[in-house]
């Protein structure tokens, strides 16, 4: 390899290590503890766990019970995915998040994805912060992650995005077994990498969600499968004023959605950065999700 060659290469490395940085590092403004004892109901966040046999360890999820929930009739479920360095009681604490869920009466899960980076299998079945893989339109998973400062671990098996999958999906059934679910209330949403998660597991598994939110979702590349949501309404929330996760990428899966003539709503909030519009957007997201839920099957 010639020297120019070897320099652009590493450049292109080094370009994308800052970028999985400043993704990581935007997550913290966003997610951290707003919710205090007694603040819109955050302190009734739970910490569980359970067994997660694929991956032979104990794997952590946040789940939150509004006080109006009766287990006779059915309640709407909200799953909530976490940016790049988050976790799950970062993600369900977020601001707005238990306030909203509380007002409406959603029961709110927050699963890990297996760590704090493995994309939820939108990098691909062994792509994420440290896996093998490379997924289109997302940041190659064979990049360095940030230091575990940021919340990071050091668990990254070769089927790191795989994993990741399979314990949202565990934990969305873990949930639905032990409360009464309503199976046309189920929402999906995630923040930055979150909203990868989303446009990957909404539109590979387009039966089990009411509805989906992005916010300021970390997919770069062009628009795939959106064609699969026919039936599943979207609201994508973004800041204009986003530096890490620039609207533009939003844009362009929106104008895929407005093509395809599916249900969506967008929503680019002006002067909103990438920390600062997730606040915004829970009260939109709810309000949209509301007006959304799958329709009775016909006989």
């Amino acid at each position: 390899m010639s020297y120019p060659s070897r320099r652009l290469t590493l450049c292109a490395v080094c370009f994308v290590a800052c970028g999985l940085a400043a993704l990581a590092s935007a997550q913290a403004p966003a997610q951290k503890g707003f919710g205090k004892k007694g603040g819109g109901g955050a302190d009734r966040v739970e910490i569980k766990t359970y067994d997660f046999k694929d991956a032979k360890k104990e794997m952590e999820y946040a789940l939150f019970v509004p006080t109006k929930y009766d287990k006779e009739k059915k309640a709407p479920l909200m799953v909530a995915l976490h940016g790049l360095g988050g976790n799950p009681q970062q993600m369900i604490r977020s601001k707005g998040l238990t306030q909203q869920a509380e007002k409406y009466g959603y029961i709110v899960v927050a699963p890990m994805g297996y760590n704090s980076g493995g994309w939820y299998g939108a990098n691909g079945p062994g792509g994420g912060k440290g896996g093998k893989g490379k997924g289109k339109g997302m940041p190659p998973g064979k990049a360095k992650a940030p230091g575990k400062g940021a919340g990071q671990d050091e668990d990254n098996p070769p089927n790191l995005g795989e994993l990741s999958e399979k314990d949202v999906m565990n934990v969305l059934e873990l949930v639905r077994k032990n409360y009464n679910i309503d199976d046309k209330r189920t929402y999906l949403i995630g923040h930055s990498m979150g909203g990868a998660g989303v446009w990957y597991l909404g539109t590979k598994y387009p039966d089990k969600w009411a509805g989906l939110g992005p916010i300021a979702p970390a997919a770069f590349g062009q628009p795939k499968n959106l064609d699969k949501l026919k039936d599943v309404p979207v609201i994508v929330v973004q800041g204009d004023a986003d530096t890490v996760v620039p609207p533009e990428g939003a844009r362009r899966w929106v104008a895929k959605l407005k093509e395809l003539k599916i249900n969506y709503d967008y929503v680019e909030v002006p002067g909103a950065y990438h920390d600062s519009v997730i606040g915004t957007a829970m009260p939109k997201i709810f309000e949209f999700f509301e007006k959304n839920q799958k329709k009775p099957e016909e006989k």
